[in-house]
């Protein structure tokens, strides 16, 4: 029994391992279809070879693939394996067949219920989560088993301790293993972003910087040699054209420069009530041109220090985000709130515009990647820089076609003074 209890377990730490070592790095939606495949190898293992209890009764580990793809992924992603489960367990027959099928249909309705909750739970809390169902969904399992015994004896107690034990050990396990790993891989982007965003930062101050004292040089000739007497008309046109040129250059000189580290000169030490009505109060005339409604709510006693004017140009840039997404919906209600939580100020913005995919929101803040049709991706990237700078985190909240949640979390400080 212990021998056919390890192998079961070996089973389910099979696609653990397949994916760490091979599919990791691949895109998301390749991700998920691995996944399910080598779930569905898992059961069908699992299935195939079942523990043999001292007793004669037979007890397997099939469930515990099928729970935690259920959890994670929801009815669209455990229904393959539903019908894997169902199909290989008609073709082996034998008594059982009909419960099987009746008990993994229940599980299948129930478990992805919770699957939108689940997935926004903390790491310990899915854990533990996991282990819940697993419990309830088993004891579900030995209440109706105990009406076949007529009287519950040491046999029946027997085989729900081994049942109950061994599932919820197994899953348990697994899922130390998932978080781990999710954690892992999450830490991993956030690092690599940190030091994307610090080079991008030191190359535009240093470049920026390079390029705007020639740029400063050229325009006041340019501005002398328009003032003269001696030039022609289309010498002055020329002229024009070029100091157009330069100020187009200067504000792209400037619009890289916010990517630049936080200037002495800026630094403020508040609590973002300025910032985020002044954001606010700019960008309404743009919210009313598009039918959009502003919602405004600020309740937060913490303070931070932060660069004033890159605080400002991020939040403009979420809010403008967010009334373009709605723009083509029609309009909508952009929410804006700022509240305290656990030494961290929350900023909240809301949209209930076209909403992004999974795939969209993984690479938000990269470099040149953009939704919209004529983005550069610059102004997602100024966000994640500014907000890496003072140390915060961006959670991102959407679906398509519902709208979209931005949380920026930002740790408060002291007071140095």
């Amino acid at each position: 029994m212990f021998e056919t209890l390890l192998l079961n377990f070996l089973f389910l730490l099979l696609p653990v391992l397949i994916f760490l070592i091979f599919f990791e790095h691949k895109p998301h939606s390749y991700n998920k279809i691995i996944l399910i495949l080598l779930s569905a190898v898992t059961m069908i293992l699992c299935i195939t070879m079942p523990i043999k209890l001292s007793i004669g009764f037979i007890i397997d580990l099939r469930y515990i693939p099928f729970i935690i793809v259920a959890l994670y992924g929801g009815y669209k992603y455990v229904f393959p394996l539903y019908i894997v489960l169902n199909l290989y367990r008609t073709y082996i027959g034998g008594d059982g067949t009909l419960n099987s099928f009746l008990f993994s249909t229940l599980i299948f309705m129930v478990v992805p219920l919770i699957n939108r909750k689940f997935v926004q739970m903390s790491s310990k809390n899915r854990i533990i989560s996991a282990g819940t169902v697993c419990f309830l969904t088993f004891v579900f399992y030995l209440a109706t088993l105990s009406t076949v015994f007529e009287v519950l004896n040491s046999d029946f107690w027997y085989i729900t301790f081994s049942t109950l034990t061994a599932n919820v050990g197994a899953i348990l396990v697994i899922m130390v293993l998932i978080e781990k790993i999710i954690s892992n891989m999450e830490n991993r982007e956030q690092f690599i972003h940190s030091e994307r965003l610090n080079v991008v930062s030191e190359l535009s101050a240093s470049v920026s910087h390079e390029i705007r004292n020639p740029l400063t040089v050229t325009s006041g000739f340019l501005q002398l040699l328009k003032a003269s007497k001696t030039i022609t008309l289309e010498e002055r046109r020329y002229i024009e054209l070029s100091l157009l040129e330069v100020l187009r250059a200067e504000k792209i000189v400037s619009d890289y420069l916010s990517f630049a580290k936080p200037q002495c000169e800026n630094m403020v030490y508040s609590n973002f009530l300025t910032e985020t009505e002044y954001a606010k109060n700019l960008i309404i005339p743009y919210a009313t041109m598009h039918q959009v409604d502003v919602q405004f709510h600020f309740n937060n006693t913490l303070y931070t220090r932060y660069d004033q004017n890159q605080i400002q140009q991020c939040l403009i840039n979420l809010y403008k985000n967010g009334i373009e997404a709605m723009k083509d919906t029609g309009g909508g209600t952009l929410f804006i709130s700022i509240s305290e939580k656990k030494q961290n100020i929350i900023i909240k913005i809301q949209d209930t515009g076209i909403g992004m995919t999974r795939d969209q929101i993984s690479r938000l803040g990269k470099p040149y990647y953009s939704t919209k049709e004529k983005g550069t991706g610059l102004g997602m990237l100024m966000v994640y820089s500014t907000i890496n700078k003072v140390k915060g985190t961006i959670e991102i909240d959407s679906q398509k076609g519902k709208g979209t949640t931005f949380v920026l979390k930002i740790p408060a400080q002291p007071c140095e003074d």
